[in-house]
This record gives C-alpha cells, sequence and structure tokens, in this order.
C-alpha cells in the first residue's frame, strides 16, 4: 500500500520498521518537530525522524495539521492509508479522510480501556493483569475509533520501559497483520460503557508515598522507570527508586528499618534493588549506602 506514517518517539520506531521490511510504500514521515535536549540545548530530531531519514524517506515536521496548507500538502500524497502510532498532534478530519482507507493507529492498550496519553503507566498503577495493543481505525473523538485487532500480554511486574518495548514491537506485527488481511476484518464498535482514560502523567505523582501499601508503591517505581522516575528526598537530595522488592514488614511509613534499607509503607515495606542519585548511574541499594548514609531509623520523605 501507498503509506504515510506518522509518529514521533521511540514507541512508534518498530512499526515504521515493520512496514519497510513488509514491502509498502512509505513515501512520507510526519514526526513532532525537533526538540532542545542536552546540556547545549541543541535541536534534537525525534527518534522517529532519526530512523526514517536513516531509511532515506522524506519526513514532514509540521507544527500544526490543522491549516489548509498542511491539509493539502497530506492529500497530494494519494495515500492508500496512513499509520499512526504516537504521533502527538491531533489529527483533524480533513487529515483523517484524506487517505483512502483512513487512518489506522497503534494505540499501547486493550481498548476501551485506557484511552489517552499515558496507558502504559496507568495499566500499572491501577494494578491491571493484562494490557495490550489495539489496532484501531482513527476518527475525531479520543482513541473511540472502531478495532481491527486486539492482543493482550500480561503485565506481572514489568516496569513501563519494558511494556513500551513489547508492545512496540507487537504493534508493529499487528498492523502488518491488519494490512494484509484488511477485506476478511470485520471492525468491532468499542463498548463506551467501559472506556476509562489515562491522562497524561504529572512529574507530581512521581513523589513517592510511603503512607501506601508496598505493592502500591512497587506498581509507583514500575510505572514510572524509566521516566519520570519515582522518588524520595534524604538530606536535602532527591533519589530515584528503580526497582523495589515488596517484603513483610511493619513500622512508621517512610521509615528506614535496618541496613538494607528496608523502608515502611502504610502496610508492608519495600526493599529498593536499584536506586539513583542525581547525576549518577543506578546502583544496588547496598552500594548506595557505601557512599551516601541512610541510617535505620532515617525518615524519607
Amino acid at each position: 500500500m501507498r503509506i504515510a506514517f506518522m509518529g514521533t518517539p521511540e514507541f512508534a520506531v518498530p512499526t515504521l520498521d515493520a512496514l519497510v521490511a513488509a514491502d509498502h510504500e512509505v513515501v512520507a514521515v510526519y514526526s513532532q518537530p525537533p526538540r532542545p535536549a542536552g546540556r547545549g540545548k541543541a535541536l534534537r530530531p525525534s527518534p522517529v525522524q532519526q530512523r526514517a531519514e536513516g531509511l532515506a524517506i522524506p519526513v514532514r515536521t509540521p507544527l500544526s495539521l490543522k491549516g489548509p496548507e498542511a491539509q493539502a500538502d497530506f492529500a497530494a500524497l494519494d495515500l492508500d492509508v496512513a499509520v499512526v502510532a504516537a504521533y502527538g498532534l491531533i489529527l483533524p478530519r480533513p487529515i483523517l479522510e484524506a487517505p483512502r482507507r483512513g487512518c489506522l493507529n497503534v494505540h499501547a492498550s486493550i481498548l476501551p480501556r485506557w484511552r489517552g496519553a499515558a496507558p502504559i503507566q496507568r495499566a500499572i498503577l491501577a494494578g491491571d493483569r493484562m494490557t495490550g495493543v489495539t489496532i484501531m481505525k482513527m476518527e475525531e473523538g479520543l482513541d473511540t475509533g472502531p478495532m481491527m485487532a486486539v492482543m493482550g500480554t500480561p503485565i506481572r511486574r514489568k516496569t513501563a520501559g519494558e511494556l513500551i518495548e513489547e508492545l512496540a514491537r507487537l504493534g508493529g506485527e499487528w498492523m502488518i497483520e491488519v494490512l494484509d488481511q484488511w477485506h476478511r476484518i470485520g471492525p468491532r464498535v468499542q463498548p463506551e460503557e467501559q472506556a476509562t482514560y489515562a491522562p497524561k502523567i504529572s512529574k507530581a505523582e512521581a513523589r513517592l508515598d510511603f503512607t501506601r501499601h508496598a505493592l502500591q508503591v512497587d506498581r509507583q517505581v514500575r510505572a514510572f522507570n524509566p521516566v519520570p522516575g519515582a522518588w524520595f528526598e534524604f538530606a536535602g537530595e532527591r533519589l530515584k527508586l528503580l526497582a523495589v522488592d515488596p517484603v513483610q514488614v511493619a513500622g512508621e511509613p517512610g521509615t528506614v528499618l535496618d541496613e538494607w534499607l528496608t523502608i515502611a509503607c502504610g502496610e508492608g515495606g519495600v526493599v529498593p534493588t536499584s536506586i539513583q542519585r542525581a547525576g549518577r548511574a543506578p546502583m544496588s541499594g547496598a552500594d548506595l549506602l557505601r557512599g551516601f548514609p541512610i541510617p535505620p531509623g532515617s525518615k524519607l520523605g
């Protein structure tokens, strides 16, 4: 098929790669504009733009698709379909209707659960047992379009980073399956009464709340690994918890209970297995304590 691909972060790259590997004609890639990054704040292209340029595919980075010029440029591509994965810009009706078969989206949840910006993190925080990817035909509502295919995977104790990688791969595989089997697939309307929403993660949510159950603290740590990182403060320094083991202990929430840095929670406790100081590499709790003492009885906040 003649396709435009629309995506921005690393999550979207496997879908672009899958389209190219399947010999679809990707005539253009749309991605969000380069952003300032690093100490020098130099403009850095998105992962999708970098990959597309490596594949010698023309890249377009409009600030918006709402204007008539951008819409005319898109329509002039004469597309069979547009494939979208975490693009980050709203697609207005003229864009949605320009390709002959419309626009297909890779969404990182089992719709209609967790429509919106942060489905992977919200699924972990809620303690869901399963998540997955949905290939959906897009319409103007927020992730409301009919479903073309759904594939689930167990969450277990995976981090957001691990699930992003897994679901990105699944999304690429199932997008190719849908494109190959389009004539056999009957789109399914989403059951609206089952819809839940996944708003964007705020930095404030990443501050650890040790008054919660240890399992909830564990979910918070996994949901925010690698970004933005679940954190607490001690001695004026912010430390990120990247991995913990929940344990059966009792104590005042937020209190360090022993020389292994076991932290009491509202119920149970957690033992850090990967922790990070600002500007340092991740390390074990034992390695941290050798250079940054946190004695038993310390209160973390």
